[in-house]
């Protein structure tokens, strides 16, 4: 069997999206593949047959605390560059190293994001000559994530690392095929193939068990899980700020190099919270029984509440904290309705943006209302069943939506969609067999050029 070194920052038992799809991936893998495993989670574990080394990043905590303090953020956003796991890389490669001497390993594969874990694979592969294979959530330069630099000079270096990287890379494997297609036109014809597109999943397994015995519950619930970034938005237009404060936020904004103006006010609860109150004006028999729930907002308590009281929303949305992988898949198997929203683009251009909801909102066989724009999780929704489409901020669109669902959830035929075709293509079973397959294609790449080298120096 052969071992893989797997350099990731996220990892078990971290609850976030990032994290499970490590586990999932990881545990197909070790069907043919010995894992050995090299993260900054101290508490990391994936099961007794793995190996996972704990890194502690040289991070300055002092320093930037104190910087912090002196409201000095500005300087460090300019100076830690790609991001702040840039302070990981040193440690991590050094420890990498000591791994590759003493165990062996046939590949390295980076889990990116941060962007900076891309240095320790393309170091290990400089000092070791192991064949190396990037697995990016979104693209350095995708516009979606990364609208905007810290500056001219930050934009042009993102450019670079994405060059460099993909040079320096064996494969690559990108989650969007819209993100792939703009990063892969942009490289020479040499570099092209090591392009894939293999995008994230779930787990048929995490949506077999029996869901509770259903009770009839009051009100009907648009489900939303994971964390909204369009609050501060609202917020801080409605919050009355001092002189002193609007020149700090100058100079903040000072420089910044903005590639696509995004909206980040429709990825806040604002929009569908209008367009359930336009429901319940047309059919005041619904009032009280229509609510949008959030789970896992990470948005300070003071925050959320300052922007529903002032948006007048507090009837119709309520937020909830943190909830574990299990437990968010069970909200979602028992939503009436699910929702999934992104930022707007109001220039109208695509983004490459794909949410990972998609994947497990498609395996249930709920209802599901797309408040994105156009781009990758449009198209990628655009034919599959039981999904409505509405741009993010057309309260009218999403209006009409709830209320055809909420009529038919009313009149006791609530619609359910079959979307078991689906479950293959979505599964992690099926994922981590294309990944095993890149594995195995650098693996034979690179013992020819081994091979070759030696017949040319014989």
């Amino acid at each position: 069997m052969k071992t893989l070194l797997f350099v990731s920052t996220v990892f078990p038992p971290m609850i976030n999206p990032l994290a499970n799809r490590v586990y999932k991936l990881l545990v197909q893998f070790q069907k043919s593949w010995q894992i050995l495993a090299l993260t900054r989670v101290e508490n990391a574990y994936l099961n007794e047959e793995s190996s996972v080394h704990f890194v502690k990043p040289w991070y300055p905590q002092k320093l930037i605390d104190l910087m912090s303090k002196l409201k000095l953020e500005k300087i460090l956003r300019l100076l830690i560059w790609p991001d702040q796991d840039i302070f990981w890389v040193l440690p991590a490669l050094i420890k990498g190293y000591q791994l590759i001497q003493q165990q062996k390993p046939d590949a390295i594969f980076v889990f990116m994001m941060p962007y900076s874990a891309s240095f320790i694979g393309i170091g290990l592969k400089w000092l070791t000559g192991l064949p190396l294979v990037f697995s990016l959530d979104d693209s350095i330069t995708c516009t979606d994530m990364h609208p905007e630099s810290q500056s001219l000079l930050h934009y042009h270096l993102k450019q670079w690392l994405e060059k460099f990287y993909v040079r320096q890379a064996d494969a690559l494997v990108y989650v969007s095929q819209f993100n792939l297609e703009q990063v892969k036109k942009r490289q020479p014809l040499s570099q092209q193939s090591k392009f894939n597109l293999i995008r994230c999943g779930a787990d048929p397994l995490d949506f077999s068990t029996p869901l509770p015995p259903s009770i009839d519950k009051k009100p009907f619930e648009i489900v939303y899980i994971g964390g909204m970034n369009g609050w501060y938005d609202f917020y801080y237009r409605l919050e009355k700020q001092s002189v002193l404060k609007k020149l700090y936020k100058a100079w903040i904004r000072l420089g910044i190099y903005e590639q696509v103006k995004i909206d980040h006010r429709s990825s806040s609860p604002v929009f569908v919270g209008k367009a359930i109150q336009q429901v319940i004006a047309q059919n005041p028999n619904w009032e009280k029984e229509i609510q949008l729930v959030i789970h896992g907002n990470p948005v300070p308590k003071h925050i959320v509440q300052t922007v529903l009281e002032n948006q007048k929303q507090t009837d119709v949305v309520s937020v909830f904290g943190s909830v574990s992988h299990h437990q968010a898949l069970q909200l979602a198997r028992s939503g009436d309705l699910l929702l999934i929203t992104l930022p707007n683009r109001p220039d109208g251009s695509s983004g490459g943006r794909i949410s990972c909801k998609t994947y497990e909102y498609l395996m249930t066989d709920r209802p599901i209302l797309a408040a994105v724009p156009k781009g990758e999780n449009w198209d990628y929704l655009k034919d599959k069943p039981g999904v409505w489409l509405v741009e993010p901020t057309d309260t009218e669109a999403m209006s009409r939506v709830i209320s055809e669902v909420v009529s038919a959830h009313f009149s006791n035929s609530p619609l359910r969609f079959d979307r078991t075709a689906l479950q293959q293509e979505l599964s992690y079973v099926n994922l981590a067999e294309d990944y095993l397959k890149i594995l195995d294609q650098v693996c034979l790449n690179n013992t020819k050029e081994i091979q070759a080298k030696q017949l040319a120096t014989s």
